[in-house]
């Protein structure tokens, strides 16, 4: 295990520009990507580009889609460190970081130059298939599960869960970062940890 520091920030880079641009606050990925989801969305559906029922059938079918690629991208990128300097870098920036200083609120989201590629990678990928009135209400069901994951992830580290489903998540994801870094992938649920046998349960009475 790494050693971390809690109750912290440090600093990510050595330029001041990078690291102004590595911190956001939580609410900036809200107030951007949901009016911009639901216009994306409505106007597709008031053009006629989509219909009520794809968007019915496609949003949840996105919503599962991004706990997918969420799952997939922390085990087989966020954790991995490769054997080369640069590699061991990028690992910092992109993860280590935040497993380093767990408790630094203004990391707890993705910044906007992070997301937005993503999003827009998406986006164009998804154009390719040439289907729209499947693809944009499934991109849009990615974009909400997105903001979903970014919640569930402040919400553990950032305040005291008022749920069960709360406590378990954060028992969930504080067991990834203090006990078993190697389970427990997914942010936002768990069924892909379960299916995947990278479950670890761990005590709700712990308070880290």
């Amino acid at each position: 295990m790494k050693d971390y520091v809690r109750h912290q920030r440090g600093r990510m880079f050595e330029s001041d520009f990078f690291e102004f641009f590595s911190k956001v606050h939580p609410s900036t990925p809200f107030i951007l990507y949901i009016p911009a989801g639901l216009f994306i969305l409505g106007y597709a559906l008031a053009t006629g580009v989509t219909t009520p029922l794809w968007a019915v059938a496609m949003l949840p079918v996105g919503w599962f889609g991004w706990q997918i690629m969420e799952w997939t991208l922390h085990k087989s990128l966020f954790h991995w460190e490769g054997n080369s300097p640069f590699t061991r870098r990028m690992h910092q920036i992109l993860h280590g970081y935040h497993h380093d200083y767990p408790d630094d609120d203004q990391r707890l989201v993705m910044p906007i130059g992070a997301s937005l590629p993503v999003i827009a990678l998406i986006a164009g990928l998804l154009y390719l298939l040439r289907a729209p009135q499947i693809t944009v209400p499934y991109w849009s069901g990615m974009l909400f599960g997105y903001l979903w994951y970014d919640f569930t992830h402040w919400s553990t580290h950032f305040r005291k869960p008022l749920t069960e489903w709360g406590k378990r998540m954060r028992s969930h994801h504080m067991a990834h970062h203090f006990a078993v870094p190697d389970k427990n992938y997914g942010i936002s649920h768990m069924w892909l940890d379960r299916l995947m046998g990278t479950l670890r349960v761990r005590n709700t009475n712990q308070n880290d």
